[in-house]
């Protein structure tokens, strides 16, 4: 039995009407205000303090979901029903005396290219918009087990294949500080409703940015976590083949506290995803800033920042340095050819076997974004065996050279992307695509790396800086992260 079996856009609508009643009296309205501001370990907090029940604290973000996301289309499915059930349920739990779960009762938001039990899980492709999954992927199943409860699914480019969200199936997802403008790809549309305040806690995938470029765009911040530690099972498409490595399962949120609350709740083997390691996973509140030797760089050498944001990162470093980081500017070694080594492993056929997959489910029409992307990563084909092992060989060294650099540093700051979120059907202009190297580094090493806001752009726009750490060392990035908010107040609310 599921929620929203079809892509009908009443139903949609009107699965989420009766929730807006919840804001309808000026004191129900404040309350309501209260717990979308809220984090998601506030929330847990609460729920288990019998301060909110589980119930208001769904109704609150179903009635927000109903108010923002005309002007947003970020939520593509919204699972009201089973929320409400869930959330019952959880109310009853903690009557009986049971003990709470470390998620019990929070809402959280699903990327459409992750698969949840029952409601439709499109992945942004024609093929699949009436495609029901029978099995949650892990890192859903997950934070079920937790105590969480799904509101439901979140808007994505087709195939999660740019750096803005748009597709045939739903259309596009609006940046909530300015409608103009993308909100990224391809965790576009968690950013987006987590920004807006309709979750508090979102499940997205990184895999040239996704996650973090999404976070930078919104105001937010978000985890890409070491490469092998969260299962993808689940994820489509499954990421498989040489380029696997690259495809993190990530989260996104608005509090740093709440990255550093989720991940232990969806890491660890799950017996299907042969790449995930059983490796321990240290607390970020026991990490000493103090004595961590840090490098930074705002200029990568392929493209160069915006003002404002070479001085986001200036800060920043000033900001670690005042904690007692040792700070030195030095750029990771072929920083500048990220993006090259990123794109020259796409070609391989030029696209024919994405076309003949796409082909494969059922999808007759291919969005113009996704087009593009193959147009422009996918074509030409390699002219042989020779130039794609030749590709992948770039690959290992540049992952050889960058971490031989980090043995001699705790972690590296850089910008997320060299400019703020751009307008609407732009991320495929040449010069956009270079800055993309910033976020690409990460996921060709693996390395864990954390997004969080420090800045306003003269625009109003938000501005984001990541730090990367050694691999299975989350704790120092998340840490790094904490300060970052700490120092510069993190997220800011859009004026929606």
């Amino acid at each position: 039995m599921h929620d929203t079996p079809t892509i009908d856009r009443r139903t949609l609508l009107g699965g989420i009407a009766t929730a807006a009643a919840v804001a309808a009296s000026p004191a129900r309205g404040t309350e309501a205000n209260a717990i979308t501001a809220a984090s998601a370990g506030e929330l847990a907090e609460a729920i288990r303090s019998r301060r909110y029940s589980a119930v208001e604290v769904v109704e609150a973000h179903l009635a927000r979901i109903a108010a923002v996301n005309p002007r947003l289309n970020a939520v593509v499915q919204v699972t009201a029903e089973s929320a409400r059930r869930e959330a019952a349920a959880a109310d009853a739990a903690l009557a009986r005396g049971e003990a709470p779960k470390p998620l019990h009762g929070v809402p959280v938001t699903i990327k459409d290219t992750l698969e949840t039990a029952g409601v439709v899980c499109t992945g942004g492709t024609l093929g699949r918009a009436g495609f029901v999954p029978k099995a949650d992927a892990t890192a859903v199943a997950r934070l079920r087990a937790a105590g969480a409860i799904v509101l439901g699914k979140t808007n994505v480019p087709e195939l999660a294949g740019a750096l803005e969200t748009d597709n045939l199936v739903y259309g596009r997802t609006n940046n909530p500080y300015d409608l103009a403008r993308t909100p990224g790809g391809s965790s576009g549309g968690e950013a987006a409703i987590v920004a807006a305040g309709g979750s508090p806690l979102g499940l997205g995938t990184d895999a040239g940015g996704s996650i973090r470029v999404p976070a930078h765009y919104c105001g937010l911040a978000a985890l890409k976590p070491t490469s092998g530690r969260i299962p993808r099972t689940g994820q489509f498409p499954r990421p498989m083949g040489a380029r696997n490595s690259v495809f993190h399962v990530s989260l996104i949120a608005r509090r740093v506290d709440d990255l550093a609350l989720a991940l232990p709740v969806v890491a660890g083997p799950d017996f299907s995803d042969y790449t995930i390691v059983d490796m321990p996973l240290r607390d970020p509140r026991a990490v000493v800033l103090r004595g961590l030797k840090l490098a930074c760089f705002d200029d990568d050498g392929a493209s160069a920042p915006t003002p404002e944001i070479a001085a986001a990162i200036r800060s920043a470093a000033r900001a670690f340095a005042e904690a007692g980081l040792a700070v030195e500017e030095r750029r990771l070694p072929d920083a500048d050819k990220a993006a090259a080594i990123y794109y020259d492993m796409t070609p391989g056929d030029g696209g024919a076997g994405t076309r003949a997959f796409l082909r494969s489910i059922g999808t007759d029409r291919i969005s113009p974004l996704f087009e593009q992307s193959l147009s422009s990563r996918a074509a030409p084909a390699m002219p042989d065996i020779t130039a794609a092992l030749a590709a992948f060989n770039r690959w290992d060294a540049f992952r050889n050279a960058q971490l031989a650099f980090l043995h001699g540093y705790d972690a590296v700051l850089s910008p997320v992307l060299p400019y703020v979120a751009p307008p609407h059907g732009t991320s495929f202009d040449p010069m956009l695509q270079r800055g993309a190297g910033y976020a690409q580094n990460h996921n060709l090493t693996g390395w864990p790396a954390v997004a969080v806001r420090v800045g306003t752009s003269h625009e109003g726009m938000p501005i984001g800086v990541q730090v990367a750490a050694h691999p299975w060392r989350e704790d120092v990035a998340l840490a790094l992260g904490r300060h970052l908010k700490a120092s510069f107040g993190g997220f800011s609310p859009p004026p929606l």
